[in-house]
């Protein structure tokens, strides 16, 4: 029976399923995997399984060997390759005066192809700065304008939690997210508060908010005016940890923390 193996070329870059074919491979092997631009370099991020018949429509590329010596020097110098193309391409966008932002260079395996990471506001004739640098460096170019969020997750850094940004770290792809989810959390709007360093609001905002919509579901919203055994009031705070609420009596201001089987409910008025 075949195996397939989670391969991740990135650090936390999306995983793809590849063949073992006779390889036995263990979580963190290096190996040289088929891809469609040819040969790549990656690393085991998840165990090989089993790959039961029909599970698959499209036939899976194959590990083509397990990574060398000769392997990790030749990524080695890509890396070189990578940081002098790099340099050499910043100096060209200041001698065109190109308004465009290069982050990030990366090689193919082989060392064929270099391809130019960078964000800019609109769009960019880079024509003349891909002849100077096909000149310079001999191998194909690709130019490849991405988003802000994306220059985050491929440069990294500490966010205000103080630990690796998520993106950067653990997170394949980017959730949608939006300022009602810092609202349901109680959280401060101000934008320098919930903004990550992309600019753009922190993708942690999305994992305890489907969590906080389960745990307001059954107390009134802030602000509302409710009945309750203890008199009529306006709801000022929720305490979430302990599924209650706190009211302000209308009759001197009081403040009372009650939970949700306190409120007593307004009888509907017959039409007849």
């Amino acid at each position: 029976m075949k195996k397939i193996v989670g391969i991740r070329f990135k650090p936390a870059g999306k995983v793809y399923d590849f063949d073992c074919g006779a390889y036995v491979l263990e979580l963190g092997n290096h190996v040289i995997v088929e891809t469609e631009q040819g040969l790549g370099f990656g690393t085991v991020a998840v165990a090989p399984a089993p790959l039961e018949n029909g599970t698959r429509k499209k036939p899976l590329k194959k590990v083509f060997r397990i990574a060398s010596e000769k392997d990790f020097a030749q990524r080695e110098k890509n890396r070189k390759t990578e940081q002098f193309a790099h340099n050499y391409c910043l100096k060209c966008i200041a001698r065109l005066k190109l308004k465009m932002n290069l982050f990030s260079v990366e090689s193919t395996f082989d060392a064929s192809k270099l391809t130019f990471f960078f964000t800019a506001d609109g769009r960019v004739d880079f024509r003349q700065l891909v002849k100077m640098l096909v000149k310079k460096l001999g191998v194909k170019i690709e130019m490849r304008q991405v988003g802000i969020r994306n220059q985050a997750k491929m440069c990294g850094g500490i966010g205000r939690c103080g630990r690796e940004i998520c993106c950067s770290q653990f997170m394949e792809k980017f959730s949608p997210v939006s300022i009602r989810m810092a609202k349901e959390q109680g959280l401060s709007l101000n934008p320098t508060k919930i903004s990550g360093q992309c600019g753009r609001l922190m993708c942690c905002l999305t994992y305890e908010y489907e969590t906080y919509k389960k745990l307001k579901a059954n107390l009134p919203k802030l602000g509302k005016r409710v009945r309750t055994t203890e008199g009529a009031g306006k709801v000022i705070r929720h305490n979430l940890n302990t599924n209650r609420f706190v009211i302000r009596l209308s009759d001197g201001g009081q403040e009372v923390e009650l939970g949700p089987e306190h409120i007593v409910k307004e009888k509907k008025k017959s039409n007849g």
